[in-house]
C-alpha cells in the first residue's frame, strides 16, 4: 500500500481556519487542533518511543504554532508546519531534560493501542492476523536505531518528501536518503525474523513489504 502523499500548499479549509483565528475569532484554531492533535500525537509517539514526551511535545507545538500563526506563510501543508515546531520541540525538551524514552509496550501503554483490537476474538481470523501484524511492526519500528526510525516514519507513513524530512530534522538530503535506505533494509530483516518467531502469522515476503504502510 502506497502512503498517503502531504499536499505541497496549505488546505483551503485550513487556510480559511487561519484566517479565521489571525482575525480574531481564536475558536478556530481549536479545529485545526481538533483536525491534527491524534495524527501528532501518533506520530510523536512513533518517533520518541514515549506517550508522555510525545503528549509534551504536541502540546508545546500547538502552543507554539497557535503564537506563531501569522508568520505561516502557506506555501506547505499546515501539518508539515506544525510537526516541524512539535519535532523542534521534543529534540529541544529531551537536551533540556535528557529523559530516557522507553520502548512502547501496548498492554499497558496506551499510546499503543492503536495497533491493538481491544476483542481480536469478535472478528475473523483474517483481521486478528492482520492485528497481529501490525503489533510486529511496531515491534520492529521500536527496535530501530532513532536515526533510521524518524526518516523511515516521516516518508513511509506520514509520506513527507526527502525535502521535508531534511527541513524538520536539519539533516542533509543525501543523509535523509541513505538513513532511509537503511532503515528500509533493516526494518525488512528484523520483520523477516520476527515473522518467522510468530507461528500465527501466515504473511509472504510481499506483504512483510507493505507491512509498514499498512500500519498507518
Amino acid at each position: 500500500m502506497s502512503p498517503i502523499r502531504q499536499k505541497d500548499t496549505v488546505t483551503n479549509n485550513d487556510q480559511y481556519l487561519i484566517q479565521e483565528c489571525l482575525a480574531g475569532r481564536t475558536e478556530a484554531f481549536d479545529q485545526l487542533v481538533l483536525k491534527y492533535q491524534d495524527r501528532l500525537f501518533r506520530t510523536l509517539v512513533r518517533i520518541l518511543g514515549s506517550s508522555d514526551d510525545a503528549r509534551d511535545a504536541a502540546q508545546e507545538g500547538f502552543t507554539q504554532a497557535f503564537f506563531k500563526l501569522n508568520s505561516f506563510r502557506g506555501t506547505a501543508a499546515f501539518y508539515s508546519w506544525l510537526f516541524r515546531i512539535s519535532f523542534n520541540a521534543a529534540i529541544s525538551q529531551k537536551r533540556k531534560t535528557k529523559r530516557t524514552t522507553t520502548t512502547l509496550d501496548t498492554q499497558d501503554n496506551p499510546a499503543g493501542n492503536w495497533l491493538v483490537d481491544p476483542h481480536p476474538e469478535n472478528h475473523p481470523p483474517e483481521l486478528a492476523e492482520q492485528s497481529e501484524r501490525k503489533k510486529i511492526v511496531h515491534q520492529a519500528l521500536n527496535e530501530l536505531q532513532e536515526e533510521y526510525r524518524t526518516p523511515l516514519i516521516l516518508r513511509e507513513l506520514e509520506g513527507m518528501s526527502y525535502g521535508e524530512i531534511a527541513e524538520i530534522t536539519a539533516i542533509p538530503l543525501g543523509t535523509v536518503r541513505s538513513r532511509i535506505f537503511r532503515g528500509r533494509n533493516e526494518l525488512k530483516q528484523k520483520l523477516s525474523t520476527l515473522f518467522q518467531e510468530e507461528p500465527r502469522s501466515r504473511v509472504s515476503l510481499s506483504d512483510q513489504e507493505s507491512s509498514i504502510s499498512e500500519s498507518k
